[in-house]
């Protein structure tokens, strides 16, 4: 008989599937990057750039949207498998082991720090204060989640095989953050995403659940959204993930 698998053992699988994970989840539309990242750097000379820490990064696929922009990355994350892929893929771009709770660079060190699709994994009476700590006054949290818009008829039959318990759902609508952060402000930006029956499913092993699944029932997972993506490849040519990129951020005071 299996055990119950903890959020913190759900948190920290993905490094098991961390190449598949980097192949199949999206990147961030830059509307959202917009609205989260701060509009200039906060005190020093005026033209360096911001200087952003993606906090649980993965494998970076955050982080690359931010080097485009020309900002100064810095990643933490906690899992290894995830950050031996992010140093294979992204080189130029430090990566250390750490996490929400306990984040290994110096006090007031940063202008903003962005977290995408893990914030629902921390502990924010822990997590909030230790971001404050590395954010120089006035500085930003921006939160992210690429959730699976429900409206699309197709997409809604596919979210009643992909859906685990929800985490992301849940915890991206409303996210705590709390002291010494003001007021969360929210913003959804919508988009599409094209993929391919195969990417799709390297999309479904790359979740949490799914990695935790028995192989026998994860075989089962896999051939029902393989049937599903067959099936609306068969009726329009093509295959899309309509994306909300639910977008939440908070200033530090000062």
């Amino acid at each position: 008989m299996s055990h119950p698998v903890s959020a913190e053992e759900r948190a920290r699988s993905f490094g098991a599937v961390a190449d598949v994970y980097d192949r199949a989840r999206p990147g961030y539309p830059g509307e959202a990057l917009d609205w989260l990242l701060p509009p200039a750097p906060l005190g020093g000379p005026a033209d360096r750039p911001l200087r952003v820490l993606d906090l649980g990064a993965g494998t970076g696929k955050l982080t690359r949207s931010l080097v485009a922009r020309g900002v100064d990355v810095v990643a933490v994350e906690p899992t290894p498998g995830m950050r031996e892929t992010f140093a294979r893929v992204l080189p130029g771009v430090d990566v250390l082991d750490g996490t929400a709770e306990s984040i290994p660079l110096p006090d007031g060190s940063l202008d903003a720090v962005l977290m995408a699709q893990a914030w629902h994994w921390v502990d924010p009476a822990t997590a909030a204060p230790e971001v404050a700590r590395v954010l120089r006054p006035g500085g930003r949290l921006g939160l992210l989640w690429n959730v699976r818009d429900a409206g699309v008829d197709w997409i809604a039959r596919l979210d009643r095989l992909l859906d685990g318990p929800g985490e992301e759902q849940l915890g991206s609508l409303a996210p705590r953050v709390g002291a010494p952060f003001g007021p969360v402000e929210r913003y959804d930006v919508r988009w599409s995403d094209p993929v391919t029956v195969e990417s799709l499913l390297d999309l479904t092993r790359s979740r949490s659940w799914v990695i935790a699944l028995d192989e026998a029932r994860r075989e089962e997972v896999l051939a029902d959204v393989r049937a599903q993506a067959q099936d609306r490849l068969r009726q329009v040519g093509s295959l899309a993930l309509e994306y909300v990129a639910r977008c939440s951020r908070a200033t530090l005071p000062g």
